[in-house]
């Protein structure tokens, strides 16, 4: 038999009394009394009466009304269940933003792969990463750079040099304003640091005040930046040259605002501009016929002039440069007579300095004579004689290939031709082959420089022949004598003031000079390469690089190529891991060399071909 609960009413309902609950028995009046799930109670007497309420914890489910409930230990467990979920969702939040983080990363990659993708061009609309067959033109060398011919057969990428002296200088851009008014008394030199090139000069505009500016050199051009005055009075026979250790300008000149002393100042360049120290006097005399030049063995800068305080004499001195500023030893007589047009240059071989000039005192004969500095001071040997006529505008350079100096002049026992001579130095003394002529006319404001990457002579004149114009022409030493190439013009007019320099980061030739077709505007003009060079193979004249050669092959024979977006590799090639590689015309390799080869004209710019991604991996990106 089911066993059953008393009957209670709640609500006013009537339903069994709860578990836990009891009915207390009365005599009159039956109370009930509340069990562990409620509080409260009620009676079951003839006014029967249930209030009951949750308790504070209820211990179970109960039943409210006509609904269920909980009980205490069921809402802990509850909550409980409650603050675990909540935990589980703080943990969701965070693997949602650890995820987030993931895709951001993942992202990023793909970004960093897409960059890396677009290194990789398609060649020609025809896929990249391909290794590719084609026939061979000519004999090609496994590593070397090819490129297609007009035939699309491949050959190696190689330079054709013309070497043959035959060929005028060119000047392929127009010259250019440095200064718009008259400018005499120029001298170039070129700052190899700063590769600038540096131009002093008198600026008649400005109260003839000796002034100079920065030029710099790119392709065949020149531009300038202000110019800056370094002395504020009349300045005549500038001459500049370069301390190379120091890394300053010295410019030497007779100083008209001060009794026409020598003087001196150091100058320093930065970016398009140049500054100057405190100038300092090195002759207290009249001092004209300034000459120049810098000693690198000794760290000196040796300035030979006509001492006109001492009859005329030849004389020399030797400063050192410490700053901004110029110190000079005692100065010293190199020839006891007379002497003008004097040039000085330094035969770095023999550690000697060479001057040459013109002296009077023994018929006007061109001269030479050797010096050594030692220390604050320098010492010379016996003069010799250069030509035995009277030599004027007397110019010299030193010709660092052959180990030789080249001195050129104006020939006064021959119709004033421009003519020019080799001087071997031996010791303390200088000896000379036969004088050439290299202008079969008058010539005049002669200047030389040495273009040390094609190993020329370079020499710059008026012409006087031609109507006076400012010519340029190219020598070839060889043993003790020169030849030459043929003379070209660079000014269509008369010029006058020459002075040349060679730049040797861009291997350009610059020759600053007094323009009096253009109201004798000082003006510079450069010129392009000496040699002439041209490159294989090429498609409609124009030089390209295709691809890496992965075989050794005859001509006619099939070569395979590595073409951008491949990996060339070669166990012996020793490359620099992240470097980039550009194709050498010179060897027909490659390159971390990044300057264009001399005259290359392909009708894609040059650039590098690949980079190395290890010692011996060459990943190739693109054709040019």
């Amino acid at each position: 038999m089911v066993a059953r609960r008393p009957l209670v009413v709640q609500d006013g309902f009537v339903a069994e009394l709860p578990v836990g609950d009891t009915v207390a028995a009365g005599t009159s009046t039956t109370e009930v009394v509340a069990g562990s799930g409620l509080v409260g109670g009620g009676s079951v007497s003839s006014n029967p009466r249930v209030d009951f309420a949750l308790a504070a914890n209820p211990s179970g489910i109960i039943y409210v009304g006509d609904s269920l409930g909980i009980d205490g230990a069921a809402q802990v467990s509850a909550d409980t269940a409650l603050a675990s979920g909540s935990a589980a969702a703080v943990l969701a939040d965070s693997a949602l933003a650890s995820g987030n983080a993931s895709l951001v990363t993942a992202s990023a990659a793909l970004a960093s792969g897409n960059a890396a993708l677009d290194l990789v061009p398609t060649l020609g609309g025809g896929g990249a990463g391909t290794v590719a067959e084609f026939t061979a033109a000519s004999a090609v060398v496994s590593g070397y750079a090819v490129g297609f011919d007009d035939a699309g057969k491949v050959q190696s990428v190689a330079a054709e040099i013309t070497d043959d002296n035959t060929n005028p200088m060119s000047f392929p851009s127009a010259a250019v304003v440095f200064e718009s008014a008259s400018s005499p008394y120029i001298s170039a030199t070129y700052d190899s640091s700063n590769n600038k090139v540096i131009i002093a000069y008198q600026d008649s505009a400005n109260s003839f005040y000796g002034t100079a500016i920065v030029g710099t050199v790119s392709g065949t051009s020149i531009s300038f930046g202000t110019a800056v005055v370094f002395e504020s009075a009349t300045s005549t026979y500038t001459s500049s040259t370069y301390d190379s250790t120091n890394n300053r300008v010295v410019i030497a000149y007779r100083d008209g605002g001060n009794s026409s002393y020598g003087t001196a100042i150091v100058g320093t360049v930065s970016g398009t501009s140049i500054s100057f120290g405190t100038a300092v006097v090195f002759e207290s005399a009249n001092s004209p016929y300034i000459s120049s030049v810098y000693d690198s063995t000794n760290n000196r800068v040796v300035i030979a002039y006509q001492n006109n305080g001492n009859s005329n004499y030849g004389t020399a001195i030797v400063g050192t440069v410490s700053g901004t500023s110029i110190s000079f030893g005692s100065a010293v007589v190199f020839e006891s007579a007379s002497s003008n047009y004097i040039s000085t240059t330094y035969d770095s071989t023999n550690n000697r300095v060479v001057i040459a000039y013109r002296d009077i005192g023994n018929s006007g004969y061109g001269t030479a004579i050797v010096g050594t500095v030692s220390g604050t001071s320098i010492s010379f040997g016996t003069a010799v004689v250069i030509d035995s006529t009277s030599s004027t505008y007397i110019s010299t350079t030193y010709d660092s290939t052959n180990n030789r100096v080249v001195i050129a002049y104006r020939d006064g026992g021959n119709s004033s031709y421009g003519t020019a001579i080799v001087g071997t130095v031996s010791g303390t003394s200088i000896s000379f082959g036969s004088a050439v002529v290299f202008e079969s006319a008058s010539s005049n404001y002669i200047s030389t420089t040495f273009d040390s990457t094609n190993n020329r002579v370079v020499i710059a004149y008026r012409d006087i022949g031609n109507s006076s114009y400012g010519t340029a022409i190219v020598g070839t030493v060889s043993g003790t004598s020169i030849s030459f190439g043929t003379a070209v013009v660079f000014e269509s007019a008369n010029s006058d003031n020459f002075s040349a320099t060679y730049d040797s980061t861009n291997n350009r030739v610059v020759i600053a000079y007094r323009d009096n077709g253009n109201s004798s505007y000082g003006t510079a003009i450069v010129a392009d390469a000496l040699l002439y060079y041209s490159y294989n193979p090429t498609v409609n004249s124009y030089p390209n690089v295709l691809g890496i050669s992965q075989s050794t092959v005859a001509s006619g024979s099939t070569c395979l190529v590595n073409l951008p977006g491949t990996l060339y590799n070669d166990p012996a090639a020793g490359l620099t891991t992240g470097a980039f590689y550009y194709a050498n015309p010179t060897t027909s390799g490659i390159t971390t060399t990044s300057t264009k080869p001399t005259s290359w004209d392909g009708q894609v710019p040059w650039n590098y071909i690949g980079r190395a991604v290890t010692s011996s991996g060459l990943m190739l990106l693109k054709s040019i």
